[in-house]
């Protein structure tokens, strides 16, 4: 089974204090990251990893709503915003017990959040929804041509 990590970072959220905000030129403390790479480094060697990524702070961000017919853009930060991700990891585990107890392991800050949600499988699905999700051209682009990264 796999599951989708979203970090929540105090850093992000718009109800931190505007002093601890991570503004636009936000990067990590060095200690920061070298405790992420060897809980990422965990990960990997126990062979749950199948991606991560961190992301830019929201004031680097884009938000397309769709309300009536036509799009609306608008640039971060997002003052609306209640959460605000700060990166993921999609793990490989056998249950979401096990994915919480990876959760419960990361070297997260004070104040931050890991929100897990489990990735559709295929077989997930009727027949008529694995029949309309399946194309080629994006079989080939995602990585282990999984149709349902995209439903």
């Amino acid at each position: 089974m796999e599951f989708i990590m979203f970090m929540i970072p105090n850093v992000y959220q718009p109800q931190t204090p505007a002093d601890e905000q991570a503004g636009e030129d936000f990067t990590p403390p060095a200690e920061a990251v070298e405790a992420m790479t060897k809980f990422n480094e965990e990960l990997a060697k126990a062979g749950a990893l199948v991606a991560l990524d961190g992301l830019h702070p929201p004031a680097k961000g884009a938000r397309v709503s769709f309300e009536g017919k036509t799009p609306s853009v608008t640039d971060g930060p997002f003052a609306e915003a209640k959460e605000v991700i700060g990166g993921y990891w999609v793990i490989d585990v056998n249950s979401k017990e096990e994915a919480v107890e990876w959760a419960t392991k990361c070297p997260a800050a004070e104040g931050d959040a890991i929100e897990i949600r489990q990735v559709f499988e295929e077989e997930d699905f009727p027949e008529d929804v694995r029949e309309a999700a399946d194309n080629p051209v994006v079989k080939e682009a995602v990585k282990g041509g999984k149709v349902n990264r995209n439903l």
